[in-house]
């Protein structure tokens, strides 16, 4: 049922933006035919013209919520996507600018004057502001800074003290805390004098007069027992607590396991400084399966779909050069078996087979790593068992299929010889896959970077290089 709703809101937003595309095409075909017109007092009308062509857009601007407007602003070039910016209201900038992504939220801060990036930033709360503070001028956060009140500054201090990744760059600091002496019904008439509750709320945090954490007190559980029983009677007190330092991941995996909505965040004195929400929790869940996507693929940052030319190219020159060496590599291997191929020219149509089932399995071999890494679940003695697991998983499939294409290849050439090292040569080159598969995410974890970086790149040289040295060194030793 998830999935159908889901699939039926992205296909809304997709409809949204074809009608948002709709307006801004019949908005430049208007605009170009009037600006070509003679008339009398052509200014005006151009003026007017172009305001009532715009009302339509605004008007649906308006109605959309400010997540779907990020995914059409993301969707856009960067002239319409500027013209759509200029008609969403300036009330919304602020919340608008968190859920675009970072590329192209820099293309919008680059156009904003100084003043409407001061109001934008100060409609946010203290957790988002620092979510926002590394795109923003200095001239910006200083002066949005000096209009904080002190409660809020020593938020936004504490916000962006900790290193990204970690629980404390999640956590808001937007939430109900009650007594553990008072009765429940005292908390209702508490709860009364809210306009609204803070988003996700499903538990407010009981605290004592030096607001250390005492306990929990669900909702359902202030709803169905007695309005006279006191807090203490009834609240939770082995709830999950979590702390500012702990990493992101960690935080994730224990929502995902005990199916949290909200859960507490303490220092190391046990008082309460904040909470994190399963909507921050999902946020950054995307955020880094994007990342890693991204990362196999060798690209360093999320980029702008239409950034220039230039920029996308600083993205991703890096890997490609290195892709190119490795390239240099593999045709140097080939070259060194020159005269081994003029002899048999069988070897020419049959290495890329060793090369690329290779890459497939090595691929195969990284996706699963990098996600057991994700989750925590590989030690070092798991690690061991994963790697022996890997090996054999690649000896039988190097063996099977190693095997069948023997068979074909005998078939195809009439030289059992030939199948004898197709099969010998592709169970040797996924072993090789398993090794480099296992080891690459493990070592660049160990060296403190993302596992996923590269891994794709890294991957495929290995098992291109080495699959045609394996393929083409067996054949000669053997065939010629």
């Amino acid at each position: 049922m998830a999935e159908i709703e889901e699939a039926r809101h992205q296909e809304d937003v997709q409809l949204r933006l074809r009608e948002v595309q709709a307006l801004l095409a019949r908005h430049k075909v208007v605009e170009n035919l009037v600006h070509r017109q003679q008339m009398p007092k052509h200014e005006l009308v151009e003026s007017l013209v172009h305001k009532q062509n715009l009302a339509e857009l605004r008007g649906k601007l308006d109605a959309l919520h400010s997540a779907d407007i990020a995914f059409i602003l993301e969707a856009l070039p960067l002239d319409e996507r500027l013209l759509v910016w200029e008609l969403v209201k300036a009330e919304r900038d602020g919340e608008i600018l968190l859920e675009v992504s970072d590329a192209v939220r820099e293309s919008i801060i680059e156009t904003m004057a100084q003043a409407d990036l001061v109001a934008a930033a100060e409609d946010l709360d203290a957790d988002e502001l620092a979510d926002l503070a590394p795109d923003l001028p200095r001239e910006v956060m200083q002066e949005v800074f000096r209009g904080l009140d002190t409660e809020e500054r020593e938020q936004l201090r504490a916000a962006m003290s900790y290193r990204e990744n970690t629980v404390g760059a999640l956590m808001d600091f937007e939430m109900v805390t009650v007594r553990e002496d008072i009765s429940l019904e005292v908390v209702m008439r508490y709860l009364r004098r809210f306009d609204e509750l803070p988003d996700h709320t499903d538990q407010l945090f009981v605290i004592d007069r030096e607001e250390n954490l005492r306990g929990v007190l669900p909702l359902d559980v202030l709803l169905v027992n007695d309005p006279e029983v006191e807090v203490a009677a009834v609240m939770q007190t082995d709830t999950l607590s979590l702390h500012p330092q702990d990493e992101a991941d960690a935080a994730a995996q224990a929502f995902e396991r005990y199916d949290l909505v909200s859960a507490p965040v303490v220092d190391a004195e046990n008082r309460l400084v904040g909470r994190v929400t399963v909507n921050a929790v999902v946020d950054y869940i995307r955020q880094e399966a994007e990342a890693d996507q991204l990362a196999q693929a060798g690209l360093k940052e999320e980029e702008d779909i239409f950034a220039s030319v230039w920029d996308s190219v600083k993205n991703r020159w890096s890997w490609l050069a290195i892709n190119l060496v490795t390239a240099f590599i593999a045709s140097r291997v080939i070259g060194a078996f020159e005269g081994s191929i003029e002899k048999l020219v069988a070897l020419a149509a049959l290495m890329p087979i060793v090369a690329g089932i290779g890459g497939n399995s090595g691929n195969q071999t990284i996706t699963m790593i990098v996600r057991a890494l994700a989750l925590g679940q590989i030690g070092e003695d798991s690690a061991r068992r994963l790697f022996r697991k890997e090996l054999g998983v690649s000896l039988i499939n190097g063996l099977l299929w190693g095997g069948l294409i023997g068979l074909v290849a005998w078939w195809l050439y009439g030289d059992y010889r030939l199948g004898l090292v197709m099969t010998s040569a592709m169970t040797l080159n996924l072993l090789l896959a398993a090794t480099v598969g296992v080891a690459v995410p493990m070592v660049m974890q160990k060296l403190g970077h993302d596992p996923a970086m590269g891994s794709s790149v890294m991957i495929t040289a290995v098992t291109d290089s080495g699959g045609f040295f394996i393929f083409l060194g067996l054949a000669t030793l053997l065939l010629i």
